[in-house]
């Protein structure tokens, strides 16, 4: 019994390592994140690997794929700044304007945008989403509209979290999170079936139904937590 329990502990502690990104690249079994093939194994894993990586960052996050730059560390500072973070305009074929997101956070939104969007944008709208309007990533500060976590910083405060207001279509066509989540036309189940498919890539995938706070975006971070709503 107390080696079932010893084993388990070790098993978990090590489940743990790999989540946040502490296992060294030097030991790390997983393969690197290929932005080049659809639906990765292990994906949440594969991502926190990048986390302390910035040689790994610089390999995966490349063109065709994604148009990002590698910034200077801001070492966090009273829960606020950046480590491993990048520039980007566009990321699967779409222009996704950041100016400062971890490697991490944008991994996974490349792979969200190239393949998972773009497939329930053609499926439910026949067309393609070329631009997606940002609110951006980095911002030095707490939680918002979550009373429990109000006295806690953001993963924003770090630069591994996005807010998304909307999208473009290839014909011009404009879909906002405010103006179109309510309601079962194709904008709508367009929108809710974008939001559920982020929760492969991200680890907290917020939007209008969570609370008054996101009526007007979704949220998609990289951080500790697990919640898709």
């Amino acid at each position: 019994m107390l080696r079932t329990i010893l084993m388990a502990l070790i098993l978990g502690g090590l489940a743990c390592a790999f989540r946040q990104g502490l296992v060294p690249w030097y030991v790390n079994p997983l393969p690197a994140i290929d932005l080049g093939r659809p639906d990765p194994w292990l994906a949440d894993w594969r991502l926190a690997a990048m986390r302390y990586n910035p040689e790994l960052c610089r390999r995966v996050l490349v063109a065709p794929h994604a148009d990002a730059q590698p910034i200077a560390d801001n070492p966090p500072h009273a829960g606020c700044g950046w480590t491993n973070a990048v520039r980007i305009s566009a990321a699967g074929g779409v222009r996704a304007p950041f100016d400062k997101i971890t490697c991490e956070a944008a991994t996974a939104l490349t792979l969200w945008l190239e393949y998972d969007l773009q497939q329930v944008a053609q499926a439910i709208l026949g067309q393609r989403v070329t631009a997606m309007q940002s609110f951006g990533a980095y911002a030095c500060r707490n939680v918002i509209g979550a009373k429990f976590w109000k006295n806690r910083r953001s993963e924003h405060a770090i630069a591994n979290a996005v807010d998304i207001a909307g999208f473009t279509l290839a014909n011009g066509h404009k879909i906002s999170v405010r103006g179109q989540w309510r309601g079962d036309g194709p904008d709508a189940r367009f929108l809710r079936a974008a939001h559920a498919s982020a929760c492969r890539y991200f680890r907290v995938v917020l939007g209008p139904d969570y609370n008054p706070e996101h009526h007007d975006h979704f949220h998609l971070d990289r951080g500790i937590g697990w919640r898709c709503r």
